[in-house]
């Protein structure tokens, strides 16, 4: 029957992309694609697991060129629709990958492209651990984190940094199956590559299971002449296996018997078999064959990670199977009729789910469907929303928002609020100096295992407790910020995976997004809530120099859909958006944000009431209004706030009613403000900026500064037509004073009253 089902699977698969291609009309002539190939290379292995070991908590990432056989999958589960099918790669249809937020069938983890997707099952399983630690979880509920990969996407470097990871916090209940088919998309993969993954993984506490040979071919080793044909499947290289596979039975028998036939009993197993049993032979790898699979992994079940080498041919079943230039290739016209006659499926049944299975076991067929572990699986429902208490802001004349930003954890911390109970940070082995180390000297670092403060306990002074055990709430990472962001994004949806919402706050050098946007990119697009603080940052990050100062995170935030970006530049404003941050992470149509703070002490401001807050929150607030004459307003975001400020004093005389605009995020004013132009929004009245600006004399110029790409707030001119002199930075930076920094990169007061001097002189 699970042959019937992969048959069923490999058929559904690869009519879904002939009809996406070749039956639906097109309206742009774009080719539309969906890899039948790598669909026929995974589809027993996607058999094997999904109607026999999968258990009801066990949770997938599927590699991305198998989306069509997942589809197909809940297709014969009934959950995915023949609509659905039939607009493969179509708006609304079934999407090429797996989708979390697209996809109207269950999917566990969005999966896409360098290995993301199969690297953050791992987190995955850590944040699992952390649940069933702090009781969140029960334990007889811990299910697998399962990955499906090409052996293609092992090029990538993120899996060995996420392994190197994994084995420093010895994680379980993973498996990472390779569909070992030795093609990627340019050319066949090196032969020496088998032996260093085997090595690798071993070397990193994992198991690994290798199955190259199906019981076809196991048998066949136990006859006359099998041991030498054994020996020659080890040693034929990978691009010649290809070839032949493509080639056929009567290429496999010629080959064969030059390079073996005169060996004791070799032409006699050639002779016992035909051109097609030849063929049937030397393709029943491990990955093609069921009952290889479902023994394997059923001696697999307890929680010690494992990585299948499950060897496959790409566009096993197909006509252009071993082809090298397979990986895109779609079977045409006559080829598809072909392989639907091959099936036994009758014409204008292609699109029935059991076609071709014969009406005497189709009941078993569907049986099995409806018994098998994935229609058991436990869904996570949504988590209950957690009170954000009231965060007052951290006292003192003088303060850095990234200082305040530790004492603030560090009150929620000694507070012991629910929601405190709930944080979960993280950190790239920043911890200290990105202001964390008061909140994990209050809560701990997490560990399955005990962990002693070795300093502590021999009596030498340090400000960092470094304890940890299964209580602890920081999970300490090493220096890889494609980890930190597949961390944030596990424990960001551990509510809609496990059903136990986390609030995951994670901190890095904010130059340092940049080393891992694919990661916080794929974690925005499968809807990962966290918050990241990103800091020091800027220019004013001072001595370190260019390398470690910042200059387009503002811009990465504001073209990165799922992630509001917030820079406040004094420490109320810090403390009314944490809260808003935490309520937004949590909200249905909410988001993940970013917090861009800095070391520098700014002197804080006396607020005459608490108008301002709403502006902060939505992106901006007047913190010295325009008059009704005024000829200019300085728009600034975060540290240059004392410049800008210094510069509104000297300028304020002379210009009667100059303004003074703070923006807490360009993203959020950006985005309302397009929305309403494109007629996008639910609300059509004026966007915050413009209603901002509205206040301001027509004609009135501005003149934008912030410690980042000027283009960042530049824009602002366009909202309403007026002139705007935009500084910021667009070069690396030095090492230096402040001062200095300022001066060189025209950031301080005296370069932004010249600036403002150019807008009367244009």
């Amino acid at each position: 029957m699970l042959d019937m089902v992969d048959r069923r699977l490999r058929w559904l698969s690869a009519w879904t992309i002939h009809s996406a291609n070749h039956l639906r009309p097109s309206a742009d002539g774009l080719k539309i694609g969906g890899h039948q190939a790598s669909c026929a290379s995974i589809s027993t292995i996607m058999t094997a697991l999904y109607f026999h070991a999968l258990g009801p908590n066990d949770k997938v990432a599927v590699k991305p060129h198998a989306g069509p056989v997942l589809h197909a999958i809940h297709y014969l589960l009934g959950s995915q629709s023949r609509q659905q099918l039939e607009a493969f790669r179509g708006f609304g249809g079934a999407q090429s990958y797996p989708s979390r937020t697209k996809d109207v069938i269950p999917v566990d983890f969005s999966t896409g492209s360098v290995g993301l997707g199969v690297a953050i099952t791992a987190f995955a399983s850590l944040v699992q651990d952390y649940l069933v630690a702090h009781q969140a979880m029960d334990r007889k509920d811990v299910g697998r984190m399962v990955a499906l990969m090409g052996d293609a996407e092992l090029d990538e470097g993120n899996i060995y940094e996420c392994l190197i990871e994994a084995y420093k916090h010895d994680i379980r209940n993973c498996w990472w199956i390779v569909d070992y088919n030795r093609q990627s998309l340019d050319h066949t993969t090196a032969d020496r590559m088998f032996r260093r993954f085997d090595d690798i993984f071993r070397t990193c506490g994992w198991r690994v299971v290798t199955l190259k040979y199906g019981k076809l071919q196991q048998a066949a080793f136990e006859e006359p002449g099998g041991a030498a044909l054994r020996e020659w499947i080890d040693t034929i290289p990978n691009v010649d296996f290809a070839a032949l596979t493509y080639q056929g039975g009567a290429g496999w028998r010629a080959r064969l018997t030059t390079d073996i036939g005169a060996k004791p009993g070799v032409a006699d197993l050639l002779a016992r078999r035909d051109d097609a049993n030849l063929a049937r032979l030397m393709t029943n790898l491990g990955g093609h064959c069921l009952e290889t699979l479902t023994e394997a992994f059923d001696e697999a079940r307890d929680d010690v990670p494992t990585l299948f080498i499950a060897y496959t041919i790409k566009g096993y079943g197909l006509p252009f199977a071993g082809h090298k230039d397979n990986h895109a290739g779609l079977m045409n016209a006559p080829q598809i009729e072909a392989l639907r006659a091959e099936m036994d499926i009758p014409p204008g049944q292609e699109w029935e789910p059991w076609a071709g299975v014969g009406d005497n076991v189709l009941p078993a067929l569907r049986t099995l469907a409806d018994e098998t572990p994935i229609m058991r699986q436990r869904r996570a429902t949504s988590p209950a929303l957690l009170d954000v208490p009231a965060i007052v802001p951290p006292e003192g004349e003088e303060q850095s928002t990234q200082t305040a930003f530790g004492k603030i954890l560090l009150d929620l911390a000694r507070g012991g609020s629910p929601l405190a109970d709930r944080i979960v940070t993280t950190s790239p082995d920043v911890t200290v100096s990105t202001n964390l180390g008061a909140w994990v000297n209050q809560r701990g670092l997490f560990r399955r295992q005990q962990l002693a403060d070795v300093f502590k306990i021999a009596r030498i002074p340090s400000p960092q407790k470094w304890e940890g055990g299964s209580a602890g709430q920081h999970i300490e990472l090493g220096i890889a910020e494609n980890n930190l962001f597949l961390m944030l994004a596990a424990t960001g949806l551990a509510g809609a995976i496990f059903g136990e919402r986390l609030i995951p706050i994670g901190t890095v050098y904010d130059p340092f997004i940049a080393r891992g946007l694919d990661a916080l990119n794929y974690a925005c697009y499968q809807d990962a809530r966290f918050i990241l603080v990103a800091t020091p940052s800027g220019l004013t990050l001072g001595r370190e120099g260019g390398a470690h100062q910042s200059i387009n995170p503002p811009l990465i935030a504001m073209g990165q859909p799922g992630l509001r970006h917030y820079e406040p530049a004094f420490v109320d404003e810090l403390s009314v958006l944490m809260e808003e941050a935490f309520r937004l992470i949590q909200a249905e149509d909410g988001e993940a944000v970013y917090f861009r703070l800095t070391t520098r002490v700014v002197a804080q401001i006396a607020r005459q009431d608490d108008a301002w807050k709403s502006g902060a929150i939505q992106g901006g607030y007047w913190l010295k209004p325009p008059g009704e004459q005024a000829e200019a307003a300085l728009v600034v975001m975060g540290a240059l706030a004392t410049e800008a400020l210094a510069a509104w004093e000297q300028m304020i005389d002379d210009l009667p009613g100059l303004g003074l605009l703070v923006v807490t995020s360009p993203d959020l004013l950006h985005r309302e403000w397009s929305e309403r132009l494109a007629g996008t929004g639910s609300d059509q009245s004026p966007s915050h900026i413009e209603a901002l600006l509205a206040t301001l004399p027509p004609g009135a110029g501005l003149v934008t500064v912030l410690d980042g790409s000027p283009a960042a707030l530049s824009w602002l001119g366009g909202v309403d037509g007026r002139r705007v002199s935009p500084l910021g930075v667009d070069r690396f930076g030095q090492t230096g004073e402040l001062s200095d920094l300022y001066r060189r990169y025209r950031l301080d007061p005296d370069a932004i009253v010249h600036a403002t001097a150019t807008l009367f002189a244009s």
